[in-house]
């Protein structure tokens, strides 16, 4: 199933249930209205091989962000391996998959992990409430 929105395409590649979350809202708020975004929710063995390709670890990701150009990214989203997550960060459902959603969003505006990017994902989850 595929969903398009202006400058945003949402594609699901398994038989997951699309989560609800507001993601044109969410995609305006971290990467503005001109960014185009392709979110891809997959399964653990495209996030491992895509894993493997580009940062060298052989397992799945919970969630991978590719910047291809200045306001063109991808994040690619496997929801059975961001539920292993669910007991770490205190979260299920939307909230958890948001949680990992703004975190790829944030990477792809260019911020690295530390206390910059901590604060921009917390101003977004209290703003979208995850």
């Amino acid at each position: 199933m595929t969903k398009n929105y202006k400058n945003l395409d949402i594609k699901i590649t398994t038989k997951d249930k699309l989560p609800r979350l507001p993601f044109l809202n969410m995609k305006k708020a971290v990467l503005g209205k001109a960014y185009n975004l392709s979110i891809v929710f997959t399964d653990n063995k495209t996030t491992k091989k895509l894993n493997l390709a580009y940062r060298g670890k052989n397992k799945p990701a919970n969630v991978l962000s590719f910047p291809l150009s200045k306001n063109h990214g991808e994040i690619f989203l496997s929801i059975k391996e961001i539920e292993k997550s669910s007991k770490i960060f205190n979260r299920k459902g939307s909230a958890l998959v948001g949680l990992f959603l703004v975190h790829a969003m944030v990477h792809l505006k260019g911020h690295l992990h530390g206390s910059t990017m901590e604060r921009i994902e917390e101003r977004i989850q209290k703003a979208f409430r995850i």
